[in-house]
């Protein structure tokens, strides 16, 4: 599956290019899980740890993103099987959408107002 091939409809037929990047990113542990990338934050474990993602979920997610073109996978091990992510071209474009995102967080639904 590549990120165009998905069509999201919604009324009159028409696609809305924000339904559409939510179908491929718009999920908890995804959101997550491109943060930690995009902070240089590779390996499997780290990101589990950072996120706190249920090791299934989180596979399942990894899974998702590289088939969606967002991210890449990297064998850095051989003996044991090691793989790390990189975020691809499309991952890399996410990374302003993010930081406003944690900026508005920070305004707006974090702390103690």
């Amino acid at each position: 599956m590549s990120l165009k091939s998905k069509s999201v409809e919604i009324g009159g037929g028409r696609g809305c290019p924000i339904a559409a990047a939510l179908d491929v990113v718009g999920d908890r542990w995804s959101l997550l899980v491109l943060r930690d990338l995009s902070r240089g934050v590779n390996r499997f474990n780290d990101i589990q740890a950072n996120t706190g993602a249920p090791r299934d979920r989180l596979t399942t997610r990894l899974r998702e993103l590289e088939g969606a073109g967002v991210i890449t996978r990297r064998r850095y091990s051989e003996h044991p099987p090691r793989d790390e992510y990189l975020l691809t071209a499309a991952g890399e474009a996410i990374a302003p959408v993010l930081r406003e995102l944690e900026i508005w967080g920070e305004k707006h639904a974090f702390g103690d107002d």
